[in-house]
């Protein structure tokens, strides 16, 4: 951070006004970041509740997209979470993700993150799921770092207007 002072007035110079909570965390979790290049993957075998027939019954049993970003997005975490500062967590914030292939029950699909970059306090991850040699879906997955407690305060907060 660089220093700076304004002179619009001829008034003594005043302690700063201390940085809230939040100001303090966010710059805390901005003091230790994860790599660039981590990378993870994260596996499960389908089952009839990863299907969309879940959510409609005339739809086919196949691996719902929600269920592939889901695993996506988990393989995100696991990518930096050995990394992260002490007592923060990552967010998912935004998800560019193609569903590119169908697979149904008893298929198994793994999904591998990749982190490529920072956009501000954002991380942005490649993303790919497969099942055997078969490209299902590809993306990029975005999560910020948070301090869950503020994080889950300022969600009741909204709740309750």
């Amino acid at each position: 951070m660089s220093k700076h002072s304004s002179k619009r007035n001829s008034k003594p110079a005043s302690k700063p006004a201390p940085k809230k909570t939040s100001e303090k965390t966010a710059a805390g979790l901005l003091e230790r970041r994860p790599r660039i290049g981590l990378e993870a993957t994260a596996e499960r075998v389908v089952a009839p509740e990863h299907t969309i027939q879940v959510v409609n019954p005339n739809l086919p049993a196949v691996f719902s997209t929600p269920s592939m970003i889901g695993l996506m997005e988990h393989a995100t975490v696991l990518a930096i979470s050995s990394e992260l500062p002490p007592g923060a967590i990552s967010v998912g914030t935004r998800i560019e993700v193609d569903h590119l292939k169908a697979v149904g029950p008893g298929a198994t699909v793994r999904a591998w993150a990749r982190f490529v970059k920072y956009e501000g306090r954002f991380l942005v991850f490649d993303v790919e799921a497969r099942s055997g040699e078969h490209l299902i879906g590809r993306g990029r997955v975005f999560r910020a770092i948070v301090h869950p407690g503020e994080h889950g305060a300022r969600a009741q907060a909204r709740a309750q207007q």
